[in-house]
C-alpha cells in the first residue's frame, strides 16, 4: 500500500455560513485533501461502507437496523441488551493494566486524557444517566448506554478495550495518561464531567473513543472536531485550531495503520466532521477530539471492531496521531 505521508489532508465538506471561520482554519491545515486518500484507495484500500452514531449527540444518518432501534446519545448512543463477547473481545490482563511510563520517552512531561465512551454500568442506572446537564449551548442527558453490534456486543466494552491499549502505547512513550473512567464507578461520568477531567488534568491532548450505531452499509471512521462555541460555560475558541490539527493527525495515522476508509456517510470522504452540540467538546479547554472508529451495526465494520488484532491497530493509529501532534 502506498501512502503519501503520516498525516491525512482531506478536503473539507461544505458547511453552513456559521461554520465558515472553522472551514477556513481547517482548509489551511489540510490543503489538497482527497489526494492522499485517493492514492490509498487506488492501490487497494478496504471495501467502502459506513455507519453513523456520533460520539456526543444525535445521529447524523439513520436507517435503524432491523433488530433494534438506533436512538440518539448524550455524548454517545442507544440502549443495548446483554451480549455475547466475540473472540478477543476483552482486553488481556496486560492490555488493561497501566504500563510504567518511560522515564525519558519522547512524551515525558506530556499529559493525555483518554475518554472511553460510555460506562459498562450505564444500562443499570438509566435514571441517573438520563438526567440533564448543561453543555453550554443547551441541556442534554448526562450520558447514554451506547450502541452495540447486531449480536449485542456493547460499545462500552469496545471503547474501554481500545482505551487500555492506547494508554499502554502512550505510557510506553513516556506520557502521563488518565482515563475518565475505567469501569471503576457505577455509571458515568456525565459528559460535562468528562470534559472537566481533561481540563483539570491540564491535558496536552484529549480523545474520546466511540463506535457508531448507524444503518447497514454505512461504514468507515470519522474524527469529530469542536466547532467555535461561545455560550454559557462553553468557550471553544482557543481550542478549535489545535483540536483540528490533532484530529487531522489522528485521522491520517488511523487510515495508514488500520487500512480503514474514512466514513462514507458523514464528512464528505474526509474523515473529519465538525460539531457544536457535543458537551465533551463544548466544555473542553484543552485540545480534544472524538473518534467514531466504525459502525457497529454494519456486519463488515463489526467484524473489525470485534477483532482484538484490529483494535490494537486502531489504538496504534490513534497513538501515532497523538504522538505526532504532541511532538509538533
Amino acid at each position: 500500500m502506498s501512502y503519501t505521508g503520516p498525516d491525512f489532508d482531506p478536503p473539507q465538506p461544505r458547511r453552513s455560513p456559521l461554520r465558515r471561520p472553522l472551514t477556513v482554519a481547517i482548509a489551511a491545515l489540510v490543503p489538497g485533501a482527497l489526494l492522499g486518500w485517493g492514492v490509498y484507495a487506488a492501490v487497494g484500500g478496504p471495501d467502502d461502507g459506513g455507519g453513523t452514531d456520533r460520539a456526543d449527540g444525535a445521529r447524523t444518518s439513520s436507517a435503524p437496523p432491523s433488530d433494534g432501534p438506533a436512538s440518539p446519545t448524550a455524548d454517545a448512543k442507544p440502549p443495548t441488551g446483554a451480549s455475547p463477547s466475540p473472540t478477543s473481545a476483552k482486553p488481556s490482563p496486560s492490555a488493561s493494566k497501566s504500563a510504567p511510563a518511560a522515564a525519558n520517552g519522547p512524551l515525558k512531561g506530556k499529559v493525555v486524557v483518554i475518554d472511553p465512551g460510555h460506562n459498562p454500568g450505564n444500562s443499570r442506572h438509566t435514571s441517573e444517566i438520563n438526567r440533564k446537564v448543561d453543555v453550554g449551548t443547551h441541556w442534554k442527558e448526562c450520558d447514554t448506554t451506547g450502541t452495540a453490534t447486531n449480536s449485542g456486543w456493547p460499545e462500552a466494552t469496545f471503547t474501554l478495550d481500545v482505551a487500555h491499549r492506547l494508554r499502554s502505547l502512550l505510557e510506553a512513550q513516556g506520557a502521563t495518561v488518565e482515563l475518565t473512567q475505567d469501569d471503576d464507578r457505577p455509571y458515568g461520568p456525565c459528559v460535562d464531567e468528562r470534559a472537566r477531567i481533561g481540563n483539570e488534568a491540564k491535558a496536552d491532548a484529549a480523545i474520546s473513543i466511540h463506535a457508531d450505531g448507524s444503518g447497514t452499509g454505512n461504514r468507515g471512521f470519522h474524527v469529530i472536531l469542536p466547532g467555535p462555541v461561545h455560550d454559557g460555560e462553553a468557550d471553544t475558541r482557543a481550542i478549535v485550531g489545535p483540536s483540528a490539527e490533532l484530529g487531522r493527525r489522528i485521522a491520517g495515522n488511523f487510515v495508514r495503520v488500520t487500512g480503514s476508509a474514512p466514513s462514507n456517510y458523514v464528512g464528505g470522504g474526509t474523515g473529519l466532521v465538525t460539531r457544536t452540540d457535543l458537551g465533551g467538546l463544548n466544555l473542553s479547554t484543552v485540545p480534544k477530539v472524538f473518534i467514531e472508529c466504525g459502525n457497529m451495526r454494519d456486519s463488515k465494520d463489526a467484524a473489525l471492531l470485534t477483532s482484538g488484532a484490529w483494535r490494537q491497530k486502531a489504538a496504534q493509529g490513534m497513538s501515532e496521531g497523538i504522538v505526532s501532534f504532541l511532538r509538533g
